[in-house]
């Protein structure tokens, strides 16, 4: 994690965040459907999971969502601001998998310091599990080097 905030002006288009292993476990997928109350089945019941077709509990939504987004706030610091998350998801994430989470800017926006960053979830049995783009706002600093 990025202990300090990165600067607008110190971030390019093409600059590539570092990656992101998770190791997905029962408990991860279960607690976070819990705690984000998703109380859907196949989200803590393998059975329920097993009778969609799957052969195990699998990661919800809301749980992807919040891994797009702590992955740039954790690269972009603790005085940036999330503006919006944009996410698709393709394959289940289950039990064993180690989704690797990749990003980079994509774009900025000079007047509101608003950098755009394509995020891309790849778990390494099945693929792509989430891709999309997260927009924060990066502080901007004046000539001095004072925010």
């Amino acid at each position: 994690m990025n202990k300090e905030t990165l600067q607008y002006q110190d971030v390019a288009v093409g600059d590539k965040l570092p990656p992101l292993e998770i190791d997905i476990s029962s408990s991860l997928i279960i607690g976070a459907a819990i705690a984000s109350r998703d109380f859907t089945p196949v989200h803590h019941d393998k059975k329920a999971a097993q009778e969609c077709g799957l052969p195990d509990v699998f990661m919800n939504i809301l749980t992807s969502n919040g891994f797009m987004g702590r992955f740039v706030t954790d690269w972009a610091g603790p005085e940036s601001t999330v503006k919006g998350i944009d996410i698709k998801l393709g394959a289940p994430n289950l039990p064993g998998f180690v989704m690797t989470v990749t990003g980079e800017v994509t774009a900025k926006n000079d007047d509101t310091g608003v950098v755009e960053v394509g995020v891309m979830g790849e778990n390494n049995v099945w693929g792509m599990h989430m891709g999309g783009s997260v927009r924060i706002e990066l502080p901007k600093s004046d000539q001095q080097g004072e925010v």
